[in-house]
């Protein structure tokens, strides 16, 4: 059985908690990702981003990202996290985790998972600068 956990949280994200989350002693490789708030972006300085998500699909897609991507690489363990609210320069907005028996396929879980969550998990992210902002990679926005 995989130990998954999945979080849409407005709190810090914490490192430790995700890599605790992953531990599995039948695990000996264990990866991390971690997206921080990346300032300058495109020449331009970046002071915080503001998330937003539809938590009632985002929370259930999150976990079926991690259900695919443990069944997909046999993880032992997922961690999926990701902030909303107001996220600072060099915060981090999300975290993913995967352990598995060997390195090779914790990597790839751990790439899946973050390739996946910010291509169909329903949360958005708007730049703010001084005297601005705008939203990223929304149509129409």
């Amino acid at each position: 059985m995989v130990n998954l956990t999945v979080l849409l949280t407005s709190e810090p994200l914490s490192l430790d908690a995700a890599f605790r989350a992953v531990l599995d002693p039948a695990c000996g490789g264990t990866a991390l990702f971690v997206g921080t708030t990346r300032s300058p972006n495109q020449g331009r300085e970046v002071d915080q981003l503001q998330y937003e998500a539809f938590a009632e699909l985002a929370e259930p897609e999150m976990e079926r990202v991690a259900r695919k991507a443990a069944a997909t690489h046999g993880l032992g363990a997922v961690y999926l996290a990701h902030r909303v609210g107001v996220v600072g320069a060099a915060e981090p907005s999300v975290i993913v985790a995967a352990s598995a028996p060997h390195r090779a396929e914790a990597f790839a879980g751990c790439r899946e998972l973050i390739d996946e969550l910010k291509a169909t998990v329903p949360i958005w992210k708007k730049e703010r600068w001084p005297g601005g902002g705008e939203w990223v990679g929304v149509p129409n926005a």
